[in-house]
Formats: structure tokens, sequence, C-alpha cells
């Protein structure tokens, strides 16, 4: 019963939606009409600006730490990855967004955070090395995956290795129409960096 409990939580905690509500608060703007229709940090990026975008990411960022960081307060005798894996599938659909929300990315980052933060550490340098190589924000965003689940190897946590790996297929998933657009050279390229 402790582990329904702690994933019902963590479900919710990743089914706010920061993008609609960043959106329709502080721009009038419903983000899911414009651009990709995604509720993550990459659309608002390019819909409502840097400042929103920016504020979208950190708090779905948050929402993945906060799920695998509850039952480390609690006391709870339940493992924080697995409570993590929740946050994302809420944000990925989201019972308060009509089940239609990101691409995983921000909130898979913030589980990672919440249990090892030197892993995080390793994926965001990769995720801004390839992003700066590359000014693709999809492919940055599965090739720091992928370098999650090769660092977790290094260090032999191989549980984190399993969770990262299953984070890692969510996000490919997720971006299938963005390889596709990579491929045929369509995918839109950031011009900041």
């Amino acid at each position: 019963m402790e582990y329904v409990l702690y994933i019902l939580i963590a479900y919710l905690l990743g089914s706010i939606p920061s993008g609609l509500i960043v959106g329709k608060i502080g721009y009038g703007t419903d983000i899911r009409e414009h651009g990709s229709g995604n509720l993550g940090g990459t659309n608002t990026f390019r819909v409502l600006g840097i400042k929103a975008g920016l504020i979208v990411t950190i708090a779905d960022i948050l929402k993945g730490t906060a799920a695998a960081a509850i039952p480390y307060f609690m006391g709870a005798d339940v493992i924080p990855l697995v409570i993590g894996i929740f946050a994302v599938v809420g944000h990925m659909y989201p019972i308060f967004a009509g089940f239609k929300g990101g691409k995983a990315v921000a909130t898979s980052g913030g589980v990672i955070l919440g249990v090892n933060p030197i892993i995080f550490a390793v994926l965001l340098l990769s995720f801004f090395i390839v992003l700066y190589l590359s000014k693709y924000v999809s492919l940055s965003s599965m090739i720091s995956g992928i370098v999650g689940i090769i660092a977790t190897l290094v260090v032999q946590d191989y549980g984190l290795t399993i969770i990262i790996s299953l984070f890692t297929i969510f996000v490919i998933y997720r971006h299938r129409a963005n390889i596709k657009r990579i491929i045929n050279k369509t995918e839109p390229k950031i011009t900041w960096m």
C-alpha cells in the first residue's frame, strides 16, 4: 500500500502541466495551440521565449526531483527511483491536461538529480556539448540519455542504469517525429548558441 500511495503522489506531481500553467497565467497563451503543441520546456522556449522556457524547464525538473525525494523525507521503505518513474509517466500523460504532456526529458533528469546529482551533472554537460555542436535540442536529449547509461555502467550503479535506460527509451520514443525531421534535415535548430 505504501508503494501505491507514493506512486499516486508521483504521478500527480508529474501531471502538473507547467507549460500550460505558465503559458495561460503569464502570457494568456495555450502553448498546445502553438509550435509543436507540446507542453514541455522546448516548445515553451520557442513559443513564449527564454524566461518562460526556463521557468517551465526548471519546474519540470523539480517535479521529478520532488517525486524521488519524498520517500527519503518521509522515511518510506520504497525505492525512490521506482517512484520517480511515475512522475515521468505523469509528465508524459498528465491527468490534468488531457493525458497529452511533454517528452519526458526534464522530469527524467529531475528524478536522476534527486538520487544522483553527479550523474545528473554528467547528463547536463553532455546535453549542452551536443547542443553546442548540433544545435538540435531533441538530439541532445537523446544522446545525453545514452551518455547517462554509459556513466552509470562506469560507476557500476546498475539500478540507475536500468532506470536511465528506461527513461532513454521513453525519450527516444517521444522524439520519433524529431528523429524523422533530423534525418530529413527539417528539424528546427536553436539560434542562441
